[in-house]
């Protein structure tokens, strides 16, 4: 199912959509913008919480992306996931366990099998950190990457 004036979304989910989950929505961007398949995917950010709605990218997030260039849009706000997201969503990928459990009472479950948790494409059952309460945006950064160019190497993956 390809939503999204016919693009592959995806929706990155973590507990505020202020670290993890922003972080991950621009690097896959980038990924997908250096790959050239800007026109293939249609990528999104949400949390799982409403406790930084309307709060932008946590400022240590921004300096780790800037850090590695990547770019990211300012103006970026957290919002929750709303349940019209699972039929506007092709992949669903949430940071850690605990994402996945409120995502699927938000959403009433998976029937479809589109929720993932983000390492999985790595082949690793481990949760990405929560650098709030790490403090490492490096080890959440490096996390994010290696999981979005595995997604996106993936068998499931266009281009």
């Amino acid at each position: 199912m390809i939503k999204n004036d016919g693009k592959i979304g995806i929706l990155f989910i973590c507990h505020g959509n202020i670290c993890r989950s922003a972080m991950a929505e621009f690097i896959c961007k980038a990924l997908v913008k250096a790959r050239g398949l800007e026109d293939l995917y249609h990528i999104e950010s949400a949390a799982v919480s409403d406790e930084e709605i309307g709060n932008h990218i946590y400022p240590p997030a921004q300096r780790c992306l800037r850090q590695h260039g990547v770019w990211f849009d300012p103006a970026k706000t957290a919002r929750r996931v709303r349940p019209e997201d699972y039929s506007r969503f092709d992949r669903l990928i949430c940071m850690d366990r605990s994402n996945l459990r409120r995502l699927e009472g938000i959403i009433g479950g998976d029937p479809q099998g589109k929720v993932h948790l983000m390492m999985s494409y790595t082949g690793s059952s481990r949760e990405v950190a929560d650098p709030w309460y790490t403090g490492d945006f490096e080890q959440t950064f490096q996390d994010v990457l290696s999981a979005c160019e595995a997604m996106l190497d993936g068998p499931e993956s266009i281009g």
